[in-house]
């Protein structure tokens, strides 16, 4: 086990949407984030992003403790550019990789705000009518594991009967015309995958030595990259 007297410092690494983003924690408390918003952009900013980060603290990328990443599901391309670039730096730095889902993460972040208690369906937009999606209580309880979801207005129709749900994240815009119909479907705008909820969830891995394999990790796609109708 680790000795959690030391400095325990976290790079955290988020690539699974259009928005790019990184973060540094100390024993899971923030000590600065960078993010930036431009589409397909990941592979040229992310390194940058992650030198502002030690730019700012003052630390030094040698003295991090593991790095973490958006394991996903999300972007193909992106998943695959933060996850190689975590590894390079855990391979480089001698250092150990945390794996934080991305939509788990989402929903550590939403729950702050849900003083209501209602459930949380974080959604990442896949193709057309189907998002990414899982289901979790107001304690963060899954109640409906990760899985691909094709929206149409009889989806959620037996669990809104009972229940409150707020839906965020960028696959829950094209679902709202959909279910807005139902009073118990709400819907928060403006929410994404950030590095800021990764590191949090990764410092609870780190005090259980909960690491990934270096060598054979890989993204969770959630399903097979398709390109010109075949598996890429």
């Amino acid at each position: 086990m680790h000795n959690f007297a030391t400095m325990a410092l976290i790079l955290s690494i988020e690539t699974s949407t259009d928005v790019c983003s990184a973060a540094l924690h100390e024993k899971g408390v923030l000590c600065a984030y960078t993010e930036i918003h431009i589409e397909k952009s990941h592979a040229k900013y992310i390194t940058v992003l992650i030198e502002q980060l030690f730019k700012q603290t003052g630390h030094n990328i040698q003295s991090i403790d593991a790095v973490a990443v958006s394991k996903g599901p999300g972007s193909y391309t992106g998943l695959r550019i933060g996850v190689s670039t975590a590894k390079g730096i855990c391979f480089a730095l001698d250092k150990p990789l945390i794996g934080v889902s991305t939509l788990l993460s989402m929903a550590h972040g939403q729950a702050a705000f849900n003083t209501e208690k209602y459930f949380l369906a974080p959604m990442i937009d896949a193709r057309r009518m189907e998002v990414y999606t899982m289901l979790l209580d107001a304690d963060l309880n899954v109640v409906e594991d990760v899985n691909a979801k094709i929206i149409d207005e009889h989806t959620y129709h037996e669990l809104l009967q009972k229940n409150k749900i707020i839906f965020f994240g960028n696959g829950s815009a094209k679902c709202k015309s959909l279910l807005q119909g139902q009073p118990n479907a709400l819907f928060v705008g403006g929410q994404y995958p950030s590095a800021k909820d990764v590191g949090q969830l990764a410092w609870e891995s780190f005090q259980e030595s909960k690491f990934e394999d270096v060598a054979y990790f890989e993204p969770y796609y959630l399903k097979d990259f398709i390109r010109f109708g075949k598996s890429a």
